[in-house]
């Protein structure tokens, strides 16, 4: 549901093509670290107009969209 927001997030700060980012895509594969990922959510919150609050772990793309998710109930 927010895939495409946080897959176009991930290409502009990342620089790779938006075609390369995958659900399943770890964020560690596409070179974001823990602090990138906190500035990632940054962004995301003002793209959607949510607060996004990172209370479990994430590892792949699919995860922060499906916690968006569970969040937006």
């Amino acid at each position: 549901m927010y895939f495409e927001a946080i897959a176009k997030i991930v290409a502009e700060r990342t620089g790779c093509d938006v075609a390369v980012v995958k659900p399943e895509s770890k964020f560690s594969d596409l070179g974001i670290d823990s602090l990138d990922t906190v500035e990632l959510l940054m962004e995301l919150e003002d793209e959607i107009g949510t607060e996004i609050e990172l209370d479990e772990k994430i590892e792949t793309i699919n995860d922060l969209d499906e916690l968006i998710q569970k969040k937006q109930g």
